[in-house]
């Protein structure tokens, strides 16, 4: 069965693509100069050094097949978005009238979802909620730990800060 597409913005498949390069090309070569200076310190058996390199080659290597299989079933957003709707790649300001409180989140894809940053996946609750939605809109959102209404007070394109 074949893996389902995943949205994902031109930032987010810019970042995992400098990370494979960087985990395919540098990490791998020091990784391999590590396991070659432990190797030569004699007998591997008992050589915590040895045995960490090798971890950390595996975990390297774990990760690589990640990256490639996110990149693989990825489907990158448009860069041409309409910003009347709620869209993979949008900032959108809310207001949450319970709180009296404005807030925007970031709609991404599931592999960029980082809610520390306000980055919202477009499968995760809010975000269900939210794609497709209008400026002026209320939304209700169903999450774990109960029912949210919002208010969608203005969408835009993300613009990523370096």
């Amino acid at each position: 069965m074949a893996d389902k597409k995943n949205m994902i913005t031109a930032a987010g498949a810019k970042k995992l693509n400098d990370e494979l390069h960087e985990r395919t090309v540098i990490l791998r070569k020091e990784i391999a100069d590590k396991i070659k200076d432990a190797k030569s310190q004699g007998d591997i058996s008992e050589n915590a050094e040895y045995d960490a390199a090798i971890k950390e080659s595996a975990d390297n290597e774990v990760r690589i097949a990640e990256i490639e299989r996110i990149l693989a079933n990825a489907e990158i957003v448009s860069e041409e978005a309409d910003t009347s709707v709620v869209f993979v790649g949008a900032d959108v300001r809310l207001y949450d009238a319970e709180e009296d409180d404005e807030f925007i989140v970031t709609i991404v894809g599931t592999n960029e979802s980082d809610s520390r940053r306000n980055m919202i996946s477009n499968e995760s609750p809010m975000g269900q909620a939210l794609m497709n939605a209008s400026v002026g809109d209320t939304v209700t959102v169903q999450a774990p730990a109960g029912s949210f209404s919002y208010k969608i007070l203005e969408i835009s394109k993300h613009e990523e800060k370096e």
